[in-house]
């Protein structure tokens, strides 16, 4: 990716402009290789967001919301205990490298002025976040601690002396001028100029590809790279995303890059806002990606599991619907019990059903009496079995049913708050192991239904969970909304919010249909077509006693055929 040198520069001068001389007031560590630090400055208040993560590593300014742990790390207490309250006095870049070095002004435990150094060392999976003391020049601590057994050259350890990682022998793109000369192949060119990165090198090269005179020609990627520096230091450059077909980001730079002009782009005023807006997005995908694997494998093998056992169940019971032979045996040795005699394996009588003859085995240790007895003991063993296998399927299909809704809520789920709230949900229906002792501090996270507005204004909200289906169905939902779900395929309850006075008869078809696509939306079926929908007033919906999360029986539905989809000219949105 593109955080090259050149990126670091722009962010830097950038940093220096919006926050200078800013007070520290606090510090988080949302991830274990993430820092966010609140800063307060005469211009207002600002997040600096510092990440060491070897597939986004970067240092901008930011605005999205981060989840912290309910117990700080230790490395964040101890930044709070080193820089809370003080004073960044200075941030600069380290030569044309990708290190960012934040100098900083607090007090000691005694009062007097100390100073320390944050230094952000963005290099792919060798980026690091080191806090050093700036008078001895000794390493505090390091968000990932580096011993001589990992690297020999260079430890990143308290008490150890911080070294900077070995110097390359490049260029600084800083001391690059117009005249200067460099080599026509990207490889060579990255090889001579320190700070830069492959989509650079093929830019710089790409405006001498057309031009025959050899010594223009020679001097043309040092005037570009050049004219790419001086955006910067006159603050027009122009950053910009550049996205694939799909509108997932791929590339991004502060200037025009020639090799993907035929993509669409997004555009921004500043470097910042462009790294965030780059970053941010892929870094929840990847998190989130990160918690669904386990729990989908969690889910699937539950689902697995039951199915193994229905499928137990269904031939136990086919074994069990087929005792009549045991009744029809203890009859017949009744019949013929002087014919008997002790000691006999096998009787051989005449089944008065059908006149046929018939051998029944028997226990040569019992007499023909409790034979008899026994054969209409398994009878009615048999018959007590039906019924109590026939229990254990239906509550094996409700847990499969169960478990699918969960699975499709894990697919929607689209943040890290309600995956949780699912595998809290898991925990507590057995599926997953419990906590052996629950944080005091711990939240419990409150169903957040999503809220669509339809084409009249009708308000729509949807469960992305079982916990925020229950809310939606049980508690928020007026008797007299509409309830809507799937037939017969897992997917969210969905609530059309009705003004007071209308009934569903008030209800365009319409709004049926729009709100019935959504529902369709937010199913296993999203990606088919003519998805069934039932819909039926929410006092037609009751949640049977000790039933899982999310499931409910309901009577007086209709159904509508839609095509999964969301509205056009609405924003998702939160309930408040």
């Amino acid at each position: 990716m593109a955080y090259d040198g050149i990126i670091t520069y722009a962010i830097t001068k950038e940093l220096n402009e919006k926050i200078p001389l800013s007070k520290i007031e606090k510090i988080y560590q949302p991830g274990s290789e993430e820092l966010l630090i609140h800063l307060h400055t005469k211009k207002g208040n600002f997040r600096l967001f510092i990440s060491c993560n070897s597939r986004s590593a970067r240092v901008c300014l930011t605005e999205k919301k981060y989840e912290n742990p309910d117990k700080p790390p230790m490395f964040c207490m101890l930044l709070r205990k080193h820089l809370q309250g003080g004073k960044i006095t200075e941030i600069r870049q380290k030569d044309s490298e990708r290190i960012i070095e934040f100098d900083i002004e607090t007090y000691n435990e005694l009062g007097v002025i100390t100073c320390k150094r944050l230094i952000v060392e963005i290099m792919s999976r060798h980026s690091h976040i080191i806090l050093v003391d700036t008078v001895s020049g000794k390493v505090i601590d390091s968000i990932k601690r580096i011993s001589i057994d990992v690297n020999r050259y260079r430890q990143l350890l308290p008490g150890v002396e911080y070294k900077y990682p070995p110097a390359q022998d490049k260029i600084p793109f800083k001391d690059v001028r117009p005249d200067t000369l460099l080599p026509h192949d990207e490889k060579a060119i990255m090889s001579t100029v320190a700070g830069i990165s492959p989509a650079i090198a093929r830019e710089i090269l790409s405006c001498s590809t057309d031009i025959p005179d050899a010594s223009v020609k020679s001097v043309q990627p040092a005037i570009r790279l050049c004219e790419i520096i001086e955006s910067i230091d006159k603050g027009n450059c122009k950053p910009v995303i550049y996205l694939d077909k799909n509108n997932s980001p791929i590339e991004f730079h502060l200037t025009d890059l020639k090799e993907y002009e035929e993509l669409n782009t997004l555009n921004f005023t500043t470097i910042n806002k462009c790294v965030e807006h780059f970053y941010f997005d892929r870094d929840i995908s990847t998190v989130l990606q990160q918690k669904i694997l386990p729990l989908t494998k969690t889910v699937n093998a539950a689902i697995s599991k039951a199915q193994l056992k229905k499928q137990k169940l269904n031939e136990d019971l086919l074994k069990a619907e087929n005792s009549d032979k045991y009744q029809l045996y203890g009859e017949l040795i009744t019949a013929n019990i002087h014919l008997i005699k002790p000691g006999d394996k096998i009787a051989r009588v005449t089944n008065y059903y059908d006149g046929n003859p018939i051998d029944i085995p028997l226990d040569e240790k019992l007499n023909a009496a409790k034979n008899a007895q026994r054969y209409f003991r398994k009878y009615s063993k048999a018959k007590t079995a039906i019924y109590e296998k026939q229990v254990q399927i239906n509550d094996n299909d409700n847990d499969l049913l169960y478990l699918e809704s969960v699975l499709q809520n894990i697919e929607i789920a689209d943040t890290n708050a309600k995956l949780d709230v699912i595998r809290e949900e898991l925990r507590e229906a057995g599926y997953l192991r419990k906590y052996t002792k629950l944080s005091k501090n711990r939240k419990k996270t409150k169903p957040d239904p999503t809220k669509y507005t339809l084409s009249d204004g009708t308000t729509v909200l949807v469960g992305q969970n079982n916990i925020e289906n229950d809310y939606l169905t049980t508690k928020l939902a007026d008797k007299t909304d509409i309830w809507m779900h799937t037939k017969d395929i897992p997917g969210s309850h969905l609530i059309v919010k009705l003004k007071p006075g209308r009934t569903i008869d008030d209800v365009p078809a319409k709004i049926i249909y729009e709100a019935a696509s959504i529902a369709a939306y937010y199913s296993k079926s999203r990606d088919s077509e003519n998805v069934p929908v039932d819909y039926v007033p929410v006092r037609h919906v009751k949640k049977p006693k000790g039933a899982k999360p999310g499931m409910v029986i309901f009577t007086n539905n209709q159904t509508v055929y839609v095509s999964p989809k969301l509205p056009e000219d609405t924003k998702e949105a939160k309930l408040k």
